[in-house]
C-alpha cells in the first residue's frame, strides 16, 4: 500500500512539475534587437521590454504589441490635388521614419503606421494647395523640408519621428507639358538671340576699334589688305583680282603677295584690259 501510494505521489510530482515547466516556458519570448513590446498586467500597462530574452507572466500579463525601432519608409502620393494657381498635379514622395517612444506609440493611438500613412497623405494635398506648381517644380527640397515639420508635428504625440521626405516626381497634364516644352524653347531661342546680337555688338566694337588704328596707320590698311588677299587666294578655284594702284605698294608687289599665298588664278588690271 506504501509502495502505491509513492508511486501516485511520484507520478503527481512529475506531472506538476511538468506543467509547471510548461507554465514558465510559456512565458519565454525572444525579441530581436531592434524590437519592444510593451507589457500589459491586468489590462494596465506595466513597462516596455526587450531585446533578447524575457518572461511575460501567462494569465497576469499580455504582449500588447510589438514595434520595431528600424527605420521605416512609406510611399505615397496625392490624387489630383490642386496647387495655389489651380492646375491639377499627383504628386509622388517617399516618407522615411522611426519610431522614438515605444510607448506613446502603444498606448497613444491604435495602429501608428496607418495614422502615420494618413497624415502624411493629408499634409502633402494640404501643402500641394498653398503653393504654385514653378514653386512645387523648383522648390521641391524647402517644400519637402516644410512637409516634414508639419508631419512631425502630428506625429509627435505618437512617438514617432520623420527622418526625411523626398518629393520623388510632380506629374502635370500631358497638355501643360507640351506647354511648358514650348516656352521652354523659346526661352532657349530668346537666350540664343540675345547671345548672338551680344556678339555681334562687340564684333562691331572690334572693327570700329580696328578702323580707328587703320586711320591712323600709314600701312596698317595695306597689311590687313595683303592679309586678305592671301587668304582668298588660298582657294585654287579664286580667281583675285589686285588693283595697280594700292597706296604705297607697287603692282608687282602685290601680285607677288598674292601668288605666294596660294595657287589660285591672278588677275592684274592694268589702264587698258586685264592681263592673266
Amino acid at each position: 500500500m506504501q509502495a502505491i501510494n509513492m508511486f501516485f505521489l511520484t507520478l503527481t510530482l512529475i506531472v506538476v512539475a511538468f506543467f509547471l515547466l510548461m507554465f514558465v516556458a510559456s512565458g519565454i519570448k525572444v525579441l530581436k534587437e531592434w524590437e519592444r513590446v510593451a507589457i500589459l498586467r491586468l489590462g494596465k500597462f506595466r513597462h516596455i521590454r526587450g531585446p533578447g530574452v524575457i518572461w511575460v507572466t501567462p494569465i497576469l500579463d499580455k504582449i500588447a504589441m510589438k514595434v520595431s525601432l528600424r527605420l521605416q519608409t512609406y510611399a505615397f502620393k496625392t490624387e489630383r490635388s490642386l496647387t495655389k494657381d489651380n492646375v491639377p498635379v499627383v504628386v509622388d514622395a517617399v516618407m522615411y521614419f522611426r519610431v522614438i517612444d515605444v510607448e506613446k506609440a502603444i498606448l497613444s493611438v491604435e495602429r501608428y503606421t496607418v495614422a502615420v500613412e494618413l497624415a502624411a497623405q493629408t499634409t502633402l494635398r494640404e501643402t500641394t494647395g498653398k503653393v504654385t506648381l514653378d514653386e512645387l517644380l523648383s522648390e521641391r527640397d524647402a517644400i519637402a523640408s516644410h512637409l516634414q515639420e508639419l508631419i512631425d508635428e502630428k506625429t509627435e504625440h505618437w512617438g514617432v519621428k520623420t527622418s526625411a521626405i523626398e518629393i520623388r516626381d510632380v506629374v502635370i497634364p500631358s497638355q501643360l507639358q507640351d506647354a511648358m516644352s514650348r516656352e521652354a524653347q523659346a526661352e532657349r531661342e530668346r537666350r540664343a538671340r540675345k547671345t548672338l546680337a551680344q556678339a555681334e555688338l562687340e564684333a562691331a566694337k572690334a572693327m570700329e576699334e580696328a578702323a580707328e588704328v587703320y586711320k591712323d596707320s600709314k600701312y596698317g590698311f595695306v597689311l590687313r589688305t595683303w592679309n586678305i588677299m592671301a587668304e582668298l587666294s588660298k582657294n585654287a578655284n579664286l580667281i583675285v583680282m589686285v588693283p595697280t594702284n594700292i597706296p604705297e605698294v607697287g603692282a608687282a608687289t602685290a601680285t607677288s603677295v598674292a601668288m605666294q599665298a596660294g595657287t589660285g588664278g591672278l588677275k592684274v588690271p592694268k589702264d587698258k584690259g586685264t592681263v592673266e
